[in-house]
């Protein structure tokens, strides 16, 4: 088994409860961690063999794309995609970070992180 890490996927993204969040908008950051055999990659050298990670990314950019409420369903949705839209993964874990949060003091971010696995 081994491990694909996409890390700081930076999205500008209308996500929020407040209206206001999804008319002016906010910095998201995506980590994305994907379970999958590398064996056989490891040996051919082939990108049909290997999980396609630019598609992975892409995914998560159509994702932040749809507006959300919440971060949690943000986190659902890209999971659900990438179990559907990917081959050959066993499991993902994904951390949504929203910069800056309107929470009424200064605060970087807040985030959560939601996991699926076969």
């Amino acid at each position: 088994m081994g491990l694909i890490r996409i890390e700081g996927m930076e999205f500008y993204a209308f996500h929020g409860h407040f209206p206001e969040e999804r008319v002016v908008g906010n910095s998201f950051i995506i980590d994305l961690e994907i379970e999958t055999d590398l064996s056989l990659p490891s040996k051919t050298d082939n990108l049909d063999d290997a999980v396609d990670y630019q598609k992975a990314y892409k995914i998560v950019a159509s994702e932040m794309e749809e507006k959300s409420a919440l971060l949690e369903n943000i986190a659902g949705r890209i999971l659900k995609s990438l179990s559907t839209e990917l081959e050959g993964i066993i499991g993902a874990t994904v951390k949504v970070a929203k910069i800056n949060p309107p929470l009424g003091g200064k605060v970087k971010s807040v985030s959560i992180t939601e996991s699926w696995h076969r």
